[in-house]
């Protein structure tokens, strides 16, 4: 156990949850179900039982360090490694990487987003000791695949090799595809969602990063003495505005030929629109879902209601709609439409005082 590490992104925006997610507390430091604990504190804490706590690396943006380590009292400031702009997934990676190696030259990693939802917590454990196991003996780079339950269209797909075991290698990547393909992708059973959460060995990614990313991994290997002094952040500062901003799968999953996929079912959700969170949030008579705050119901269904836990919605005459309300704005959209979250958000910010997102 003491090889394991963990890599948490936690530095994303979550703009598709706004008004809930702003951009002084975005969605992964939000507790959406009321227990107590934040998407971040969740993921956190799953890990602890693989990972000791010591080797938990939260990379998240220079504004959320003070935020993470209120939430997270059991790690040190050193745990976390602030990123001064966004630059995709790739970059923060290969900084935690080159911060673990730092530090022993023999890990075994797993890299995962920090607003994932599990519901089966002990089949993703199992699930991850096989993987782990997996590339602490092969030189392999390993994604986890969910077997898909629909065509949907927000998500990426790894499409397999043929085989009995759950345990395959890699065809193909593909970003998210129009309603058309997924259903021929969900109907071929050759594909499965690509979770965002990876496993590999330290000296597996490092090699991958030296082949298919040297202009980013020769960045970040220049600090190799510098990692875990006063002056790394000075550093990062300073080569991080000339790191591509590119992801972790087209920067390097897609041309590795080493790819690996475990696929799994245990409950997985990325929470990544409120529609998500819909269709597992639990629903009335007439599939309304209520988060946090009270309503009433008239001649009402399949809607979404989110408010402060002392707020009180009265909602007559609507079928389908998202009505979530934070602090001073009130978002009401048609569960159908909520892709356009994202343009009501860039367009608040071009109108109006940033105090809205």
């Amino acid at each position: 156990m003491k090889d394991n590490y963990c890599i948490i992104m936690a530095g994303g925006i979550g703009s598709r949850f706004w008004p809930f997610s702003r951009n002084k507390k975005p969605k992964q430091f939000l507790d959406f179900f009321g227990t107590g604990s934040s998407l971040l504190q969740m993921t956190f804490n799953r890990f602890r039982n693989i990972v000791p706590a010591e080797n938990i690396y939260i990379v998240s943006n220079v504004l959320y360090r003070d935020l993470i380590l209120e939430q997270l009292p059991e790690i040190t400031a050193s745990q976390v490694l602030l990123e001064p702009m966004r630059r995709n997934t790739a970059p923060c990676i290969d900084y935690a990487v080159n911060k673990i190696a730092a530090i022993t030259d023999k890990a075994n990693i797993i890299v995962a987003p920090s607003d994932h939802l599990i519901l089966k917590e002990g089949d993703f454990l199992g699930t991850i000791k096989k993987g782990l196991d997996f590339i602490s003996k092969e030189d392999a780079l390993l994604t986890l695949g969910i077997k898909p339950s629909r065509p949907e269209t927000g998500y990426g797909y790894i499409q397999v090799e043929e085989g009995n075991d759950n345990l395959r290698k890699v065809k193909t990547f593909t970003e998210k595809p129009n309603l058309e393909l997924a259903k021929v992708f969900v109907e071929s059973g050759e594909f499965f969602w690509n979770s965002g959460i990876f496993l590999w060995s330290l000296n597996s990614i490092q090699k991958a990063f030296d082949e298919f990313l040297p202009d980013v991994s020769s960045k970040f290997k220049e600090g190799k003495d510098i990692y875990g002094t006063e002056k790394e952040q000075e550093f990062i500062n300073s080569i991080y505005p000339s790191c591509r901003n590119i992801s972790i799968d087209y920067g390097v999953l897609e041309k590795a030929s080493n790819v690996y996929v475990l696929c799994a079912d245990f409950g997985w959700s990325d929470l990544g629109t409120w529609g998500s969170l819909y269709d597992l949030s639990e629903k009335d008579k007439d599939q309304n879902v209520t988060l946090k705050c009270d309503a009433l119901y008239y001649e009402s269904k399949n809607n979404m209601v989110a408010m402060s836990t002392d707020k009180l919605a009265v909602i007559h005459g609507l079928d389908g709609y998202i009505v979530a309300e934070s602090d001073n704005v009130l978002l009401i959209c048609k569960k159908e439409d909520e892709q356009n979250i994202r343009q009501y958000v860039n367009d608040v910010t071009v109108k109006f005082d940033e105090d809205y997102f």
